[in-house]
């Protein structure tokens, strides 16, 4: 008798295991965030880069954790009732976005090596860490709760980061627009998660999907506007038209660092989150939210190339901005597989990992770039680039690498296969004019990259030299004065250039930190479209 209660009272238990391993990537990334955080009050001010060293052997000991998972069989958190119901599964699509995830924090992380001794380095290393965790956990998390806490955990953090620079009238109007575009998702996104947990009565996205094909003829109402809500938040997150407004001003008044980052980890936030909901959540909707979504694509891929076309060469900012531009118009190429998978299965969404990892890894190494130019010209005007293989050879190889992939051109091979994959995902699911509205995209996409790759390499224009008014006079007047101070010319000194603004900045040699992102950004991409089949056979490949 005593032997049955014991083993019912056991069945029923909700004490179960860890599996810390498969727990191990975002949280070894959230306890160093910690450790970061902990230790800025005890190390001195001459000492603070040395947490940035700490930051960075995280990221890489949490990159490390994927190698044990490979297999992609691992879950935990699992209803004891029903043990393949689980709320943390570390399966190939969580492994391979992870890494994505990871990897862009890490170069993150190594860009900022140089800009974060402008910022508070205790606050600025544990806020990258802390949202690169929450970044980690989402695409392994298969409930609607994790899901949300996840997204926030990765959102946070991000506001603070844009809005860190104190002073700066730039910096704190980016992240008053970020955070209020990112409440709002929030709270849309929030509703429908309540709607969708109303209808079916469970959170877990399993279960969602049997419940739903099955919801009461008087929630069906509900279960819809649930459905339509929480895919209306994920297209905040990811910047879909018509709620990509913010992402410009965003870019622009964040360090630049952190625009790489919001640019290539935010939006792997979004679309994981938006192909977790809709492929196995809600694939009972997919006649509603698949044509949703190939609209939204076609939006916003115009949109984003259209306006990254009218970037004006002399507007301050303009090479951000223009990247900002092109990362809208990219996330309609990563809408259009997971609009496919509403007509032709979820396996197609391996075109939008595989793409995502084409994109993330050429889009940081540009962003590199203009934080690499962005310390001898502020300003960061497309026309800063003209003439940059004169000053900086290699750089502008790297640079115009990286703008031929994102155009899909050779010799960025990569690039070319990586759209193929995407356009060849809405052909076999019949979605014919998404095709035709693609082409036309990547089309008009060629026309500004390739304006900046000739840039890159055309002759430099002459230097402004700052002049006063009577310099002239002075110098004619004055005897002994050479035939520039004559002219009323500063002279020039070898290693220094003017910044846009009057003063002279010495150019130097790149920060060590910096040429290292640039350089493996630049031979992952050369590696890669050294063997460009491997997009298309990972693009085929079932990540659930």
């Amino acid at each position: 008798m005593n032997v049955a209660a014991e083993s019912a009272a056991a069945g029923a238990s909700l004490v179960q295991s860890i599996d810390w391993l498969a727990i191990a990537p975002p949280t070894i990334t959230a306890v160093v965030a910690l450790i970061v955080l902990v230790a800025d009050l005890f190390v001195p001010e001459h000492r603070k880069p040395l947490l940035g060293g700490i930051a960075i052997a995280g990221l890489v000991a949490a990159l490390l954790t994927l190698l044990p998972l490979r297999a992609g069989d691992r879950s935990t958190f699992c209803l004891t009732t029903e043990a393949d119901v689980c709320s943390y599964t570390a399966d190939h699509f969580a492994l391979v976005i992870q890494l994505l995830v990871l990897g862009g924090a890490l170069l993150t992380a190594l860009i900022s090596l140089h800009d974060s001794r402008k910022l508070p380095m205790g606050e600025y290393w544990f806020l990258l860490l802390a949202s690169a965790a929450g970044a980690a956990l989402l695409p392994a998390s298969r409930d609607l709760a994790t899901l949300v806490v996840a997204l926030e955990v990765a959102s946070l953090p991000a506001f603070a980061l844009v809005g860190l620079r104190r002073g700066d009238r730039l910096s704190s109007e980016a992240a008053l627009k970020f955070f209020l575009s990112s409440v709002t998702a929030t709270a849309v996104m929030l509703l429908g998660v309540s709607f969708v947990y109303a209808a079916t009565g469970t959170l877990h996205l399993t279960r969602i999907a049997a419940e739903l094909s099955h919801v009461p003829g008087q929630l069906d109402t509900l279960a819809k506007a649930g459905v339509a809500l929480t895919l209306v938040g994920f297209a905040f997150k990811t910047a879909a038209a018509p709620f990509h407004f913010w992402v410009p001003d965003t870019y622009v008044g964040a360090p630049l660092p952190i625009a790489a980052y919001l640019s290539v980890v935010g939006k792997a936030v979004g679309f994981s989150g938006l192909i977790l909901v809709t492929v196995i959540a809600f694939p009972t909707y997919r006649d509603v939210w698949g044509p949703v979504l190939a609209v939204v694509a076609a939006l916003t891929m115009t949109l984003g190339n259209a306006a990254a076309v009218r970037q004006s060469a002399t507007r301050a900012h303009s090479a951000v901005r223009l990247l900002a531009w092109s990362s809208v118009g990219q996330a309609g190429y990563l809408l259009v597989p997971i609009a496919a998978a509403a007509y032709a299965g979820g396996d197609r969404i391996g075109s939008t990992v595989a793409y995502a990892l084409m994109y993330a890894v050429v889009n940081l190494g540009a962003f590199a770039v203009v934080a690499l130019v962005a310390r001898t010209r502020p300003l960061n005007r497309l026309a800063d680039y003209q003439g940059l293989y004169a000053r900086r050879p290699l750089v502008a190889l790297a640079m115009g690498f990286f703008l031929l992939c994102l155009a899909g051109l050779p010799p960025g091979i990569i690039g070319l296969f990586a759209k193929v994959t995407v356009f060849s995902a809405a052909v076999d699911a019949g979605l014919g004019w998404l095709a035709v509205v693609m082409a036309a995209n990547v089309v008009i996409a060629l026309y500004y990259y390739l304006q900046w790759t000739a840039a890159l390499f055309r002759e430099p224009e002459p230097e402004p030299e700052p002049q006063s008014e009577a310099a002239g006079a002075g110098a004619a007047r004055e005897a002994g004065t050479g035939a520039a101070e004559a002219g009323g010319r500063t002279p020039r000194t070898p290693g220094v250039v003017p910044d846009g603004g009057g003063d002279r900045v010495a150019i130097g040699r790149p920060p060590a930190a910096v040429a290292v992102a640039i350089a493996l950004t630049a031979a992952a991409g050369v590696a890669l479209s050294g063997v460009p089949q491997l997009v298309l056979r990972f693009a085929g490949t079932g990540l659930f």
